[in-house]
């Protein structure tokens, strides 16, 4: 085992020593970019992060917001072809309402992309002939005047009741105009093209008031946005995946953000409370995000913009994410592609990863820290599997987050990034909202912290490293996002003037 600097064991020591007699820890923020081999060359469908809280932004606290960021390390001058969503791909969002680990409620998103000039392309007219131009937009665009726009994303959203496949579905609505058909906003290329209007006045346009007949009356209004945000996350994603290359009990610093010049695009919707809960008594609900795949795609060798590919068969989960970091440090590397196509349902395949985990084994090593000894491990176990009593155990065994949505959310102002076990019960990991941190969490956590808290999961003997405030070095808080839906915020512009 590699042995720790004099310097560092010092530092552990007095960290031990401040820690004693406290009941609190910090955290970082986490997420799955590139989390498993085979969702590496399909970014457009890799989630990214999963958040679910109920809103805080003022008067809307009866909702709760579902946000899942797709189509990860976004440089936001990307061009020509920025950063489209898939048209042949299913996104869908999935709620537990009963505690079995299967959906009863899906939100299903589907996707059309078309050029401009009613689909034919916006051409000039050279030498007597009708160009195409090669770029998405030939001029600037504002909210109020599209026209210099040469490609336009749409979407369709579907709820459906019951089994996903087979439940019954109704479609989303516009609550303004009755139209099934949403849009969704060019990707933020830069100032010359959005200079008359700011990103953010024009991206908020796109923010629909849907009416779910579905839902039951009185609770059938929601709103909807899809569009490019700023990465929602931060975390020195570098150096952790190289063999944790940080001063594990170092100092916090946005210096260290290896996202801060990245955006994602989110797929953000806000239903009642009443509408997902399904009546149920402990207000209690579980939920995910997935990406399907046609089964079959044949590659067609004389591709058309609307078709470069022929897709066919039964819908493939390839993108799974609700809990952050489970695939990227739980679920071991054989087994990363068939989690991202399982369903929580049947997660005691993987219950191996929970009970005996390898990555404090690894911080070990690494580090020189003693891992936990308590077996089975039933704090990994609540974190990642039940949730917790008192707070959000719903009585299934599967990943997924778990949200009480009987505790009342917290006001951005007054938000602790560490949650629940800092006396904020409206956070992580009951939910996660954006400014909740994570990957500090998930290092403390498989290091036994928990074990050290008056939770009767285990005791301190059990992690005599569970106290030690391994951090990756970076910030993370709600003052770093918006306090109105969608919470995630304004893109990085591709370029700015000149």
């Amino acid at each position: 085992m590699k042995t720790l600097s004099s310097n560092i064991k010092k530092t552990l020591l007095a960290t031990l020593v401040a820690a004693t007699g406290t009941a609190t820890i910090t955290t970082a923020s986490a997420s799955s970019h590139r989390e498993a081999p085979f969702i590496t060359s399909n970014p457009r469908v890799d989630a990214t992060d999963f958040y679910m809280f109920r809103s805080y932004e003022t008067g809307r606290e009866g909702y709760v917001t579902l946000i899942a960021n797709y189509n990860p390390l976004q440089d936001a001058y990307g061009g020509p072809n920025y950063f489209p969503l898939e048209a042949d791909a299913l996104y869908e969002i999935h709620v537990d309402n009963n505690g079995d680990a299967v959906e009863d409620v899906t939100f299903q998103f589907d996707f059309q992309n078309m050029l401009g000039n009613d689909g034919k392309g916006i051409t000039l007219p050279i030498d007597g002939k009708d160009i195409a131009v090669p770029l998405k937009n030939i001029g600037g665009i504002t909210s109020a005047d599209n026209s210099a726009l040469n490609f336009k994303e749409t979407f369709n959203l579907t709820m459906v009741d019951g089994d996903r496949r087979t439940g019954t579905k109704s479609a989303v609505i516009s609550a303004n105009s009755g139209d099934s058909i949403f849009t969704k906003p060019f990707d933020n290329v830069g100032n010359k093209t959005f200079g008359t209007e700011s990103y953010d006045a024009y991206a908020k346009t796109f923010i629909h008031d849907v009416t779910l007949s579905a839902c039951p009356t009185g609770s059938q209004d929601g709103r909807v946005f899809v569009g490019q945000r700023k990465d929602s996350f931060s975390v020195n994603l570098g150096e952790i995946f190289d063999l944790v290359n940080t001063n594990p009990l170092g100092a916090t610093d946005a210096e260290n953000d290896d996202l801060a010049d990245k955006n994602v695009t989110s797929i953000a919707l806000e239903v009642p409370i009443a509408c997902l809960t399904g009546g149920n008594e402990n207000g209690i609900i579980g939920a995910w995000t997935t990406a399907s795949l046609p089964q079959v795609r044949i590659i067609d060798p004389t591709p058309t913009f609307g078709q470069p590919a022929v897709s066919s068969g039964a819908w493939t989960q390839v993108s799974r994410l609700s809990m952050p970091l489970v695939n990227e440090v739980v679920i071991g590397l054989p087994d990363k592609n068939k989690f991202n196509s399982s369903e929580p349902k049947d997660d005691l395949q993987f219950a191996d990863y929970v009970f005996s985990p390898s990555l404090p084994q690894l911080l070990g090593v690494l580090f020189g820290v003693v891992p936990p000894t308590v077996k089975d491990r039933p704090d990994l176990v609540a974190t990642f599997l039940t949730g917790f009593i008192g707070v959000n155990k719903n009585g299934s065994l599967a990943e997924m987050q778990r949200l009480n949505t009987n505790i009342a959310p917290t006001p951005k102002a007054s938000q602790s990034n560490f949650g629940v076990v800092a006396g904020d019960n409206a956070g992580f990991p009951n939910g996660r909202r954006p400014g909740d941190d994570t990957v500090d969490a998930a290092l403390r956590v498989s290091m036994g912290v928990l074990c050290h808290l008056p939770l009767d999961l285990c005791v301190p003997a059990d992690a005599p490293s569970g106290e030690l405030a391994i951090t990756d070095g970076v910030v993370q808080n709600a003052t770093q996002f918006d306090a109105v839906f969608p919470y995630v915020t304004t893109p990085i512009a591709g370029a700015t003037s000149n």
